[in-house]
């Protein structure tokens, strides 16, 4: 089975009974407050949102967007912003934290603070759920967000993570590919050695419930018929429903490649902290702010809610 997509996130979503309560951080945005209008309407979130109230209030004025059900605190900048929002998770008044027009890194300061954020004691990366039109093809992409170089231990982390999320999707044995420029394991490329070192840990069954394969070159993880060129075979081989890679260049330029360029749906969230961060880029759309939510409420109820 794939994964579940976002009409069948959207429909759950939908379903839900009672709204969870949504912290926002940097509300001074239009696509930010039409996708938190949208998804109040649609019985989804509570909305909260930090940000400079008189900005939030004109944007709102000038794009039409009805502030009826938001709770709005006052913050005059970025770093403010992430504090209040962040806050509002941490003291249990929010169930989730949503990136709106804020930096990476003020948001990313507010979540590490040992005393007010919402440190878990694991790693903490960003995990995207890419959902391809024509043809019809879904997989989970991690790190794209996060750590810069991570380190084996990190690598293993993020795994177990994204592994996390694609069963809560709905795949019980998920298939993972262990990224690299190639498949063949090298001295000269030490990602190669760390991909077949964690590929050996999961035939122990290390992660559980999964398949891992690697190293493996992006055409490998999605074409099959790459596979019968190159003669590689495997249950990963152009069926890959997790992609996991060496570095955050590598994983953030092929994300937004895809993005900007494939007919797709997609949406992200953080995984590692004490509750779901819908984390995605500034410049997203109203379209993509809804998808990373409704992907964030099925993670607060298949993982996050069954945690103690």
């Amino acid at each position: 089975m794939p994964l579940d997509g976002y009409n069948e996130l959207y429909a759950e979503a939908d379903a839900r009974k009672g709204r969870v309560s949504a912290a926002a951080a940097g509300g001074a945005d239009k696509t930010v407050l039409e996708a938190l209008r949208a998804a109040c309407d649609r019985g989804w979130v509570k909305p909260i949102v930090a940000g400079p109230v008189r900005e939030i209030k004109r944007i709102a004025r000038e794009s039409r967007i009805d502030l009826e059900d938001f709770q709005l605190i006052d913050a005059v900048d970025d770093e403010a912003s992430a504090i209040a929002a962040t806050a509002e998770v941490k003291l249990g008044r929010a169930d989730l934290l949503m990136k709106g027009l804020v930096s990476t890194p003020s948001l990313m300061e507010a979540v590490l603070d040992p005393e007010r954020g919402l440190r878990s004691g694991r790693s903490i990366c960003q995990v995207v759920l890419i959902e391809l039109e024509d043809p019809v093809r879904r997989f989970l992409m991690a790190d794209t967000g996060i750590m810069v170089k991570p380190a084996f231990a990190h690598k293993t982390a993020i795994l177990r993570a994204a592994i996390e999320v694609a069963w809560a999707l709905g795949e019980r044995i998920p298939k993972v590919a262990m990224m690299a420029a190639t498949e063949k394991v090298s001295a000269t490329m030490p990602e190669t050695i760390e991909a077949a070192e964690i590929v050996r840990r999961s035939a122990t069954g290390e992660f559980g419930a999964c398949k891992v394969q690697g190293p493996l070159s992006f055409d490998l993880a999605l074409a099959a018929d790459a596979g019968e060129k190159k003669r590689i075979g495997g249950e990963v081989i152009g069926a890959a429903d997790v992609l996991i890679f060496p570095n955050l260049v590598s994983a953030n330029l092929t994300v937004k490649a895809i993005m900007y360029t494939a007919p797709c749906r997609f949406g992200g969230v953080l995984r590692g902290t004490t509750k779901p961060v819908v984390f995605m880029s500034r410049s997203d759309t109203t379209c993509t702010r809804m998808n990373s939510l409704a992907l964030a409420l099925r993670i607060a109820s298949r993982i996050d809610g069954g945690r103690s």
